[in-house]
């Protein structure tokens, strides 16, 4: 009963609000939960939420493998819409999809593990192609848990693949390189990431946030701040504060 299914998911996002967050404003952010069957009733959930002061939605990497029209789809329209008008961040977690990066059936869980990022990198290049960026461009897309080291490879990628092919695919950013849009659009975070955090100024330092990922078994909780240190020992004191406080914060 998609009635009784909308009526939970409300109740939820009204919890979750309200008495799990509302324990402590400013530092439990509420990040609500789509209802992923119907984009209007999604959009309208976003509106809803918006007025009690959510700015977040989560978000599968790709709807298509749940059954649910493609992110090219234009019957998601009024769910970007929403989240233009409210200035709420479409917030994507890896493996959300569903389905997570598998070379075989009897392949060591380690393979699926160290494979995860692709998943993320994945949903980038689907929405950074997607129409869903042309047609609304203050749309703003968090990728959480999907590191950051692949990224100066991605978006050298993303030019190349735009300088060589735009002609026959159709794809037109305008006078902007698809590195260029791809730093307009998204947040990227890492739970630890030596690589991604040497490579800071390829990635773009606005694009940067940090997780700790607790309770996940990535997490180096209890530790996770002495590990960044670590990692982050040679990084100035002003990237840092970007990185771990100020990009979270406009976000």
């Amino acid at each position: 009963d998609k009635e009784l299914a909308a009526a939970v998911v409300r109740a939820y996002n009204d919890w979750h609000v309200d008495e799990w967050c509302g324990a402590y404003p400013g530092r439990f952010i509420p990040m609500a939960v789509p209802m992923l069957w119907d984009p209007q009733l999604c959009a309208d959930e976003v509106r809803r939420l918006a007025k009690k002061g959510v700015h977040s939605l989560t978000f599968t990497e790709n709807p298509a493998t749940l059954g649910y029209p493609s992110f090219h789809d234009e019957s998601w329209d009024p769910l970007w819409t929403a989240l233009c008008d409210e200035g709420v961040v479409l917030s994507i977690h890896l493996g959300s999809s569903g389905q997570l990066t598998v070379t075989a059936p009897d392949a060591p869980l380690d393979v699926m593990i160290t494979l995860q990022p692709m998943n993320i990198c994945q949903a980038a290049a689907d929405l950074l192609w997607s129409r869903v960026i042309k047609n609304f461009p203050s749309i703003r897309i968090a990728l959480s848990e999907g590191g950051t080291g692949w990224i100066p490879y991605f978006l050298d990628r993303l030019d190349r693949t735009y300088e060589m092919h735009h002609l026959w695919t159709g794809q037109d950013f305008g006078r902007s390189l698809p590195s260029e849009v791809f730093r307009e659009h998204f947040l990227t975070c890492f739970i630890t990431d030596p690589v991604g955090i040497q490579l800071r100024e390829s990635i773009g330092l606005d694009n940067i946030a940090w997780e700790c990922d607790y309770p996940h078994s990535d997490s180096s909780w209890p530790l996770a701040p002495e590990e960044l240190a670590r990692a982050a020992a040679d990084v100035p004191d002003s990237d840092l504060d970007k990185i771990t406080y100020q990009n979270a914060c406009r976000w």
